[in-house]
């Protein structure tokens, strides 16, 4: 299981945005930058600068992803048929960390790696403790019923802090989920604006 070594709110402020749209982000009182420094004016960035800093974004909004399993997504996109881009936030979404945060089982993403490396998340009737295992059309995603009660569960579940998308049909009663379709990208809630096409020109480079 790989680490988060930094700080999830420095990202927030070092992007200038409130990536996941959580009431509490320090971004929302302070727009500038963390530290010492955060608060001279930025230079303009550089094409390579912008395609960066859409890279870190989407790369640090799905939490613990390390930069080869997302370079490896990243040419398994373009390898596929249709829209990099499209194809590249697709198989994001079809990580089970990503379905089981999106049904609103957990609070965060964070949390989800967690949810699942702990063994509380069967697929399809069989316990999976792999986050970026990859979820298919149709498969039913659950939490196991020892969890169903946890106050961590129940308070995500009745949270209003974020919309379910309709590619996911979502049963709060049984806790279960079923993938219902691969999302494009206009599908997907996030709280700013993703640029997953920056991301396809700064790998290609």
């Amino acid at each position: 299981m790989s680490k988060r070594i930094t700080s999830k709110y420095k990202l927030d402020r070092r992007m200038g945005e409130n990536i996941w749209g959580r009431p509490k982000s320090p971004v929302n009182r302070r727009e500038y930058g963390p530290g010492q420094h955060g608060q001279r004016r930025k230079g303009k960035l550089s094409d390579f600068g912008i395609q960066l800093r859409a890279k870190q974004k989407l790369k640090g909004y799905y939490g613990n992803i390390t930069e080869k399993q997302f370079k490896r997504t990243y040419h398994e996109a373009t390898r596929m048929k249709g829209d990099a881009g499209e194809n590249f936030i697709g198989l994001l979404e079809r990580r089970l960390d990503a379905v089981i945060y999106r049904a609103k089982f957990v609070p965060t993403v964070f949390s989800a790696r967690q949810f699942i490396s702990h063994g509380h998340v069967l697929v399809n009737g069989k316990r999976v403790t792999i986050p970026s295992y990859r979820v298919r059309v149709g498969d039913v995603i659950e939490v196991r019923e020892r969890m169903r009660q946890h106050p961590i569960v129940l308070e995500a579940s009745q949270s209003a802090e974020r919309d379910m998308p309709d590619y996911i049909e979502v049963d709060h009663s049984k806790m279960k989920a079923s993938f219902v379709r691969v999302p494009a990208l206009a599908d997907v809630p996030y709280p700013v604006q993703m640029e997953p096409n920056l991301i396809i020109e700064f790998y290609s480079r």
